[in-house]
């Protein structure tokens, strides 16, 4: 696993998002868990860490990032199909330097518990996945639940 290599075309912004990522311990996190679910690393744009072959059913999407490592079920050719996920998952990484790294794990659960209270799905109104954009990540804004909405 070699993916520490100096890249120079990474814009400062990036730069910084992985330098904030390292230090908040969450791509750590995100290289353990893409080992421990026996994924294949390679560098990718702006300073990311793409992990294929993610092996683990949990978490049920094809794709979900840990600081500035994104780790896939997907091939490459249904990645193809899907261009701006990677755009989506990137915005991930950006919301773990943000939020200082393994504690958006807990914020994401929350927004997610949120999302679900109010559509039944957990995607929908979860905060994180509206920002990443919900297009983007396969998701579709669902209504608010029945009750909630005669109110």
């Amino acid at each position: 696993m070699r993916v520490a290599a100096h890249d120079n075309g990474v814009k400062p912004r990036h730069r910084l998002r992985q330098v904030v990522n390292w230090v908040n311990l969450s791509t750590i996190l995100g290289l353990l868990v893409g080992l421990i679910g026996r994924t294949g690393f390679k560098r990718a744009a702006d300073g990311l860490i793409i992990g294929q072959g993610y092996r683990f059913p949990f978490p049920p999407a094809p794709a979900f990032t840990l600081g500035n490592v994104i780790l896939l079920r997907i091939n490459d050719e249904k990645l193809a199909r899907r261009p701006r996920l990677l755009v989506h998952e990137a915005r991930h990484a950006t919301q773990y330097a943000w939020c200082l790294g393994p504690v958006m794990l807990v914020l994401y659960v929350l927004g997610s518990a949120w999302s679900w209270l109010l559509t039944g799905d957990f995607a929908s109104r979860n905060p994180f996945e509206r920002h990443a954009g919900l297009a983007d990540g396969g998701y579709t804004e669902r209504p608010l639940r029945e009750t909630l909405r005669r109110r």
